[in-house]
């Protein structure tokens, strides 16, 4: 899959927003699009992506209101290729097969990848939200913790037509990507869940995902 962009929003991810540019690279290779975000950035995160010039990396800023569904949207607007991967600045991808999300997105409309949390450098116990992200692949996956469809733009495929016909929602302070599935659902179309892809995520101290660390 070479006609893939990478969408990766930003908000002072100076931390860890190399980590997740440079296992891009690693996984999809070095003439990947990749799309940075940026919501008014006041640390040097900006800097570090400049770090990885001569790449077919390109930034925008979209500032106040921002909402995550707007912020996806606009990505996805300036998306050169037909497949997108939204990735979350604090991830980084560990373990990739390109070839089996192309052939499943054939009959999904996302396909999401299993998520390692890290706390600190430390993988703790994969409890609460992290408890969605088994060793099984499964179609419209479903929470029973939070009594409704899952789906997390942490690590994420779609295709681009998708994403310009079905939208996220841009009124929403967060969990865009879950209301999304549940309307897809209602769609009569599916989305898979996959352990064969997969990324830490690392702790931020304002990550909305971390609940219950140990």
């Amino acid at each position: 899959m070479n006609n893939i962009s990478v969408i990766i929003r930003n908000k002072n991810e100076s931390e860890h927003i190399g980590l997740a540019i440079q296992s891009v690279l690693d996984y999809l290779g070095l003439e990947t699009e990749i799309i940075i975000i940026d919501n008014n950035s006041t640390d040097d995160s900006l800097r570090v992506v400049a770090l990885f010039d001569r790449l077919n990396i390109k930034i925008f800023k979209l500032g106040d209101p921002y909402t995550p569904g707007k912020s996806l949207n606009y990505g996805v607007s300036k998306a050169s290729y037909d497949n997108i991967l939204i990735l979350s600045a604090h991830s980084q991808i560990t373990g990739m097969d390109i070839e089996y999300v192309e052939k499943k997105l054939r009959n999904n409309v996302a396909v999401f990848g299993k998520q390692t949390p890290i706390y600190r450098g430390k993988k703790i116990t994969p409890r609460y939200v992290w408890s969605h992200f088994g060793n099984e692949e499964k179609t419209n996956l479903f929470s029973k913790i939070e009594n409704r469809q899952f789906l997390h733009n942490a690590f994420c495929f779609y295709t681009k037509d998708i994403l310009q016909k079905c939208p996220f929602n841009e009124k929403l302070s967060g969990k865009e990507d879950r209301y999304w599935a549940i309307d897809r659902v209602r769609d009569n179309v599916n989305y898979l869940y996959t352990p064969k892809i997969k990324v830490n995520h690392y702790w931020t101290s304002n990550g909305a995902t971390w609940k219950g660390l140990g």
